[in-house]
């Protein structure tokens, strides 16, 4: 319970920090305050998991993060995904294919990255 406070805390601190980011702040980072507010608030093992089912397209995370803005919006497709329940058992199950995962919405950026390698 206690760890739960902490977290809300923690993401309320950070909230607080990107609505002090002046516009040259957001500039400089190439993100709007609305993709860092989303950055801040999605689950944490969004970035895993986008990772994770790249990896079974072929795709290298250093290739995957190349692209900033593809990688964001990688990432907030992934978060407001509501097939995580799909994505977690086949990204834990062994010998996983990348045709198995027609349920994911970031499928068809993934099939044109593995196509462009």
């Amino acid at each position: 319970m206690l760890d739960r406070i902490r977290a809300l805390l923690d993401r309320w601190h950070q909230l607080k920090t990107v609505e002090q980011l002046t516009d040259r702040d957001l500039d400089d980072l190439g993100m709007t305050r609305a993709q860092i507010q989303a950055f801040v608030t999605m689950p944490a093992d969004v970035p895993d998991r986008v990772a994770r089912m790249a990896a079974l397209f072929g795709i290298p995370e250093a290739d995957l993060k190349a692209n900033h803005a593809d990688y964001l919006e990688l990432l907030g497709t992934c978060a407001h995904c509501t097939e995580r329940t799909a994505c977690a058992r086949l990204l834990h199950t062994s010998g996983a294919r990348a045709q198995e995962a027609t349920f994911c919405p970031n499928t068809p950026i993934y099939s044109d990255r593995a196509r462009a390698a």
